[in-house]
């Protein structure tokens, strides 16, 4: 028999790449299935889910609105017509199941999947759990989960601990180091901190390091910055031609590559991100971005601070203490080793597995 699954969730790739991981797992399983995604029109989702080799059609749902003004409407308008057509979208496609990966998209195509009797899955990324899930929890069948304590927003009997899926790419970094100095044009006997920022880019984390990058320069550490495509101009005008370790990117497209090189990452706190740092089990500073539903970045950062697991500056203090706390980190050897330690026990490789079987009990009970 031929599955037919529906995984509807985006806005950011700390969404799209976990839900890329569940439906390849999927085709493990089931190599014929069909696979069909649902994104939020205009959002990076639309581009990146095709270039992964998947289907994707889009709703114009947009986010919800907290404040009385005219963008309320927008949203309402845009709602109804997004359950809509997500209706349809489920009658056409008739899937055996449908995941939620998070963002506002996914909340009008579970609503009418859960409706229809179509069992449904809701993966949480985060320690503090988005608006739409925790609006889908009741009606869903599963609920999977990367942190403990969810039990205050979710059923619990409902809640599986899986952990969150992360880029398969980014396994055996070891065996890639010199291809990785190679490709970012680095010397093997200085150490080297990686600042991510996003695909878009991280204006705290760009103006610290824009601020202090000569510090870096100067205690002989490299840098790879990715400086996302709003801060790349500036970025790459502040560092001069004979800052030879500095190197400036807008988007770093080989991830397995960044983390093969780092002795200690700077970055925000996103659930996948962070998920992909305890697999690869590297040192890191945290700048939690404080433009985040519920300050969920913070939470998500300190389920590890608690744990000597890594550092975080919060976003305030970024521009004077970043680059001097990622300067200690890199000189300490023994903390580097405590949270490279202490990380591990966050570590799930087999997250998207997991969350697969979960969706195999379900379609066949």
């Amino acid at each position: 028999m031929k599955r037919k699954f529906i995984i509807s969730g985006g806005g950011t790739g700390g969404h799209i790449y976990p839900a890329i991981s569940i439906a390849n797992a999927l085709k493990e399983k089931y190599p014929d299935a069909d696979i069909l995604f649902v994104g939020a029109t205009g959002r990076m989702e639309m581009e990146k889910v095709p270039a992964a080799g998947f289907d994707i059609v889009g709703l114009p749902v947009i986010g919800l609105q907290r404040k009385l003004s005219p963008k309320l409407i927008k949203f309402a308008w845009r709602l109804i017509v997004s359950l809509i057509k997500a209706g349809k979208i489920i009658k056409q496609f008739q899937p055996d199941a449908v995941i939620g990966v998070g963002g506002y998209v996914s909340a009008p195509v579970l609503r009418r999947a859960s409706r229809k009797g179509i069992p449904c899955l809701i993966q949480e990324q985060n320690s503090f759990p988005g608006i739409a899930n925790k609006m889908l929890a009741k009606s869903v069948n599963r609920i999977c989960v990367a942190y403990p304590g969810l039990e205050k927003w979710f059923p619990g009997d409902k809640i599986v601990f899986t952990g969150n899926p992360v880029r398969q790419d980014i396994t055996a970094i070891e065996s890639k180091s010199n291809a990785a100095l190679n490709h970012f044009e680095l010397d093997k006997s200085k150490p080297v901190v990686v600042a991510l920022g996003g695909s878009l880019g991280a204006r705290t984390i760009n103006q610290a390091l824009t601020k202090d990058f000569a510090l870096l320069e100067k205690e002989g550490i490299q840098l790879v910055w990715q400086s996302g495509k709003r801060g790349y101009q500036d970025a790459k005008q502040s560092v001069p031609d004979t800052a030879k370790g500095i190197k400036v990117h807008e988007f770093v497209y080989r991830m397995d590559y960044a983390f093969s090189v780092a002795d200690v990452v700077i970055t925000r706190a996103g659930a996948s991100t962070i998920s992909e740092l305890c697999l690869v089990e590297k040192p890191a500073v945290f700048v939690p971005s404080p433009n985040v539903a519920e300050d969920h970045q913070r939470k998500n950062a300190m389920a590890l601070v608690e744990k000597s697991a890594a550092s975080m500056v919060e976003d305030h203090q970024a521009i004077e203490k970043l680059v001097p706390t990622a300067i200690s980190l890199i000189n300490d050897t023994e903390k580097q080793g405590l949270y490279r330690k202490n990380i591990q026990q966050f570590a799930r490789p087999d997250a998207a597995s997991h969350i697969t079987g979960e969706i195999i009990k379900l379609i066949e009970t």
